[in-house]
C-alpha cells in the first residue's frame, strides 16, 4: 500500500508540474502582466544585503585590525559613518525604490480586483489586492510610480502586457471620456 501511495503522490506531482506554470495561481484571476526585471530586483536587492550582513561582522574586524579606534574620534567617526551608509542606506533606499515594481499582477474579471505581487523588505512575495476603482494615476510622472493603488506606488512597464486592453482597463482608460454634468460640478466644488 505504502509504495503504491509514493508512486501515485509521484505520478500526480509530475502531472501538475506539466500542465500549470509555477505563477498559475486560478485564486488571484489570470495573469495580465509579467514584470521582465523581477529577477534583476531580486539580485540586486540579496546582494546589497548580503553585503550589508558581511560588513557588520567585518567592521570590529577591521577596527581591531587597522587600530583605527586609537586614532582621533573624527577619523573613527568618519569610517563608521562610511560604513554605516553602505550598511544601512543603500539597502533601505533600494527597497524604498524597488518595493512597489511589480513582478507579477493577476486580474479577476468577475469582480474587477487585481492581485499585484511585490518584494516585501524580506525578499518574500507580497500580494496586494486592489479594485480598479481604487486606481489613481498621479498627476505627474513619477520615476517608480505608474500608478496608486489605494495609497500604494505601483510600477509597471505597459510595453510588458500582452494585451494592451488590460493595460487600459487597468488604468483607466477604456472608461468613457464623456463626463456627466454632475461630475463637472463636483469637480468645480473641489477645486
Amino acid at each position: 500500500g505504502f509504495i503504491f501511495q509514493v508512486a501515485s503522490f509521484q505520478g500526480v506531482a509530475v502531472r501538475s508540474l506539466s500542465t500549470s506554470s509555477p505563477h498559475d495561481h486560478p485564486e488571484h484571476g489570470r495573469l495580465v502582466y509579467k514584470g521582465n526585471l523581477a529577477k534583476t530586483v531580486l539580485g540586486v536587492k540579496f546582494f546589497s544585503y548580503s553585503t550589508s550582513i558581511f560588513n557588520l561582522f567585518m567592521m570590529p574586524y577591521i577596527m581591531l585590525k587597522s587600530g583605527i579606534g586609537v586614532e582621533s574620534l573624527l577619523v573613527q567617526g568618519a569610517f563608521y559613518g562610511l560604513i554605516g551608509i553602505f550598511t544601512f542606506v543603500t539597502p533601505v533606499t533600494l527597497h524604498l525604490l524597488t518595493k512597489g515594481y511589480v513582478i507579477r499582477l493577476y486580474y479577476k474579471d468577475e469582480v474587477d480586483t487585481y492581485t499585484a505581487i511585490t518584494y516585501n523588505a524580506i525578499l518574500a512575495e507580497k500580494a496586494t489586492v486592489f479594485h480598479q476603482k481604487d486606481v489613481k494615476i498621479p498627476d505627474i510622472s513619477k520615476m517608480f510610480t505608474t500608478f496608486y493603488a489605494k495609497t500604494k506606488s505601483m510600477l509597471v512597464n505597459p510595453m510588458l502586457f500582452p494585451n494592451p486592453q488590460d493595460y487600459n482597463h487597468l488604468m483607466g482608460y477604456d472608461k468613457s471620456s464623456i463626463f456627466k454634468f454632475e461630475d463637472l460640478e463636483a469637480v468645480k466644488e473641489a477645486d
